[in-house]
């Protein structure tokens, strides 16, 4: 009756359906992982952008890679902006997409260490070869507070070709070439500064990253699972019909071979 199955159609349908069900399986989990990461880094950045302030310099010091944990935590500094040696950082978008510079400005703490301070967003007004018109920081003794960051990597923005620049713009921000250029001590990674807030706006503040979304992830998961279920349905009915269509098939042959009746 089931016979059928042992055809070459029917042995190779069987085993792609095999296959696909485990694979779909694991598609689905690998979905989840996915959203219990967002979930897990959403709290994560919601726990750093809620807790208090705390120096700069005990998450983080010269030559330190900020870890994961340490992300956009709140931390804060005593010391004056180095204008000097301030530069822009090309092709940096604001909240409304619109293409411009990130102002990163050198921090030099009362202890003569060097913070990195992403002051904000301003719009590529003019040649693109030229310093654009940065508005000045606060002069004399400050305090500064903002979100901690990490080391800008070629790896992880996708930037490779980085040579060339016109003066005093770069591509990615990084503490480690900014120790080399200032022939100082320069803290591990950045911050993104929150205050004091820029008179008039400018540079425009950089906003807090999204972490209340949590994606699709979840939905995607259920899908590949009951796909993955739908499967042995979907086999179990076309082993069905298959068989109805073939003893159906069978008995139009018997009928018309029958003997007609005297």
């Amino acid at each position: 009756m089931y016979r059928f199955l042992l055809s070459r159609q029917w042995v190779i349908l069987t085993l792609i359906a095999l296959v696909l069900i485990p694979v779909m399986v694991e598609l689905g989990f690998w979905q989840l992982h996915r959203h219990e990461h967002r979930v897990a880094q959403n709290e994560r950045i919601s726990r750093a952008l809620a807790a208090d302030p705390v120096p700069a310099a005990s998450l983080t010091s010269p030559g330190h890679e900020v870890p994961r944990a340490d992300l956009y935590r709140r931390v804060s500094a005593e010391g004056r902006f180095d204008t000097e040696h301030e530069v822009v950082v090309r092709r940096r978008t604001n909240s409304d997409d619109k293409v411009g510079f990130h102002v990163l400005t050198p921090f030099v703490l009362d202890g003569g260490k060097v913070l990195l301070v992403n002051r904000g967003w301003i719009p590529a007004d003019g040649p693109q070869t030229a310093f654009p018109e940065v508005p000045a920081p606060p002069r004399g003794h400050t305090v500064v507070t903002g979100r901690l960051m990490a080391d800008e990597t070629s790896a992880e923005s996708g930037i490779k070709d980085i040579r060339g620049l016109p003066d005093r713009q770069i591509m990615l921000i990084s503490s480690g070439q900014m120790a080399h250029t200032l022939g100082k001590e320069v803290l591990g990674g950045y911050v993104e500064q929150t205050s004091p807030e820029p008179v008039g706006g400018t540079p425009e503040p950089i906003g807090e990253p999204d972490h209340s979304g949590i994606g699709p992830h979840m939905a995607y998961a259920v899908q590949w699972w009951l796909f993955a279920a739908g499967v042995p349905v979907g086999w179990v009915v076309l082993v069905r019909r298959e068989r109805r269509d073939r003893a159906a098939a069978a008995a139009a042959t018997a009928e018309e071979t029958a003997p007609a009746a005297v």
